[in-house]
């Protein structure tokens, strides 16, 4: 018996056949990383700020576990963050189920270690531009795909 990886991601919308489910979902998820990067911001600032501005010292370190705290609970709940909500973006496991809270902790923590190298930031935005389900190196690696969520009618 042979493997493809169509065969990982059965359960998933067909790209070829059901093209709404990916269509403008790399520019929705560009647009749903900045949203997200500046409320992460926004709460880290805030945070930062609290103890009498003293965390500002470690403020990229406030920023990480803001990040970390944000992303995986919101993934955790709605299979997705504010921003990706704001852009109908969902994300869906292989076997086409919304993540749960030990893959939602796997994708950020993967997206986090792509996010930190040069290359494999490169990588992933020339994947999820290119591959037709649009995944990127860390989507790749924790079987996660990014659509436009369905419509519940």
């Amino acid at each position: 018996m042979s493997f493809t990886m169509n065969d990982t991601y059965d359960a998933l919308p067909n790209p070829a056949t059901q093209p709404a489910f990916y269509e403008g979902v790399g520019v929705k998820r560009l647009l749903a990383w900045v949203v997200d990067t500046v409320l992460i911001g926004t709460i880290a600032a805030i945070v930062a700020s609290i103890p009498l501005f003293l965390l500002w010292f470690v403020f990229p370190l406030v920023f990480l576990v803001v990040s970390l705290i944000y992303r995986i609970g919101s993934i955790r709940a709605y299979s997705a963050t504010p921003g990706m909500q704001l852009f109908n973006v969902e994300l869906r496991a292989h076997d086409g189920q919304r993540l749960d809270g030990s893959a939602a902790a796997l994708h950020t923590i993967a997206f986090m270690i792509a996010s930190a190298f040069f290359i494999p930031q490169i990588a992933s935005v020339f994947l999820m531009l290119m591959t037709e389900r649009g995944q990127g190196l860390h989507d790749m690696f924790t079987g996660v795909v990014a659509i436009n969520k369905p419509s519940r009618y």
